[in-house]
């Protein structure tokens, strides 16, 4: 007989992926906008209640100090929606298209990828988690310029199946995804070397990263992707997604960071990884309750503010 542990695990793993199946059918069935409200009035009710909003007071506190509280729990309640909202719009994100008006997207700055397709040149792709990053990957796909790019799996493996499941779905075959680590790591630089083009998410905590200055105060970068530009001789492209409204996206995509390349590979790399987090500071600034203002960004000691 089989161990019971091992059997009641895979069990409870069935019954975990009929449920969210089920629960993904359901959105599906009631289409990408109400889908969208209802996840961001969820979350928002359920998220101004959790540890993670007490986190985004304080980030707000040294980031923009002028903000009062009423305008900080606007922000945070603006966060919590957009977050609630892409987690509802994950069933829909294969259906969203380019359209004029409605559900899907358009874009600003086509140009700059267009310029990138003529030429026939693969290029890095940075972003933070602003509006509904994961649509990134699929416009671009779109867009006839498929951009691989990295996921963290779930630590349920039912939730991390489902995910890239839908995310796949969205990317289409000739989309890539990367894990995080070591081997996703060579994976990516695979990509690279044969002429693919990556994408990063560039705003979150790397604690062995460089600090550079990101809102006011150091925070710790993670220099992959200026590592690679010099490496590879390559462009580094600002791109972010705005939401316009319930299932309605706009792709900004910015003409190339311009940052000196002195040669001085130490000096190049934190030249660049300054010019990064000053245009993701922009953008943050442009629509702070776009931003996920909700992890640790800066490090503890820079967050012992009083109680309040």
């Amino acid at each position: 007989m089989a161990p019971v542990a091992p059997v009641l695990s895979r069990l409870s793993q069935h019954v975990q992926s009929a449920a969210l199946w089920s629960v993904i059918g359901l959105l599906r069935s009631v289409g990408p906008q109400y889908a969208s409200t209802a996840g961001g009035w969820l979350m928002r009710n359920v998220g101004m209640r959790l540890r993670a909003t007490r986190i985004a007071d304080r980030n707000l506190q040294l980031a923009l100090p002028d903000l009062s509280l009423p305008e900080r729990q606007q922000i945070i309640r603006d966060v919590w929606t957009n977050l609630g909202r892409n987690v509802t719009e994950l069933p829909h994100l294969a259906s969203f298209t380019r359209t004029e008006m409605g559900p899907g997207w358009e874009i600003e700055g086509e140009e700059h990828i267009d310029a990138l397709k003529e030429n026939g040149s693969q290029a890095l792709f940075f972003s933070g988690h602003l509006g509904n990053w994961e649509l990134i990957l699929p416009i671009a796909t779109s867009l006839g310029m498929p951009v691989a790019g990295f996921y963290r799996a779930s630590s349920n493996p039912v939730i991390d199946l489902v995910t890239q499941t839908m995310r796949q779905k969205a990317l289409g075959p000739t989309g890539t995804m990367f894990p995080k680590g070591p081997k996703g790591a060579r994976q990516a630089l695979t990509h690279l070397q044969s002429g693919g083009s990556l994408g990063f998410l560039v705003d979150q905590k790397m604690n062995d990263g460089l600090a550079i200055p990101f809102l006011g105060r150091d925070a710790m970068t993670a220099p992959a992707v200026a590592q690679l530009a010099l490496r590879f001789n390559l462009p580094i492209i600002p791109v972010h997604i705005v939401r316009l409204g319930n299932g309605r996206f706009r792709m900004v995509c910015e003409a190339p960071l311009q940052a000196e390349r002195t040669g001085d590979r130490h000096a190049d790399i934190r030249s660049i990884c300054i010019a990064m987090n000053e245009t993701l500071e922009r953008w943050i600034r442009e629509r702070p309750g776009a931003w996920l203002w909700l992890h640790r960004r800066w490090p503890k000691e820079q967050v012992a503010l009083p109680a309040v």
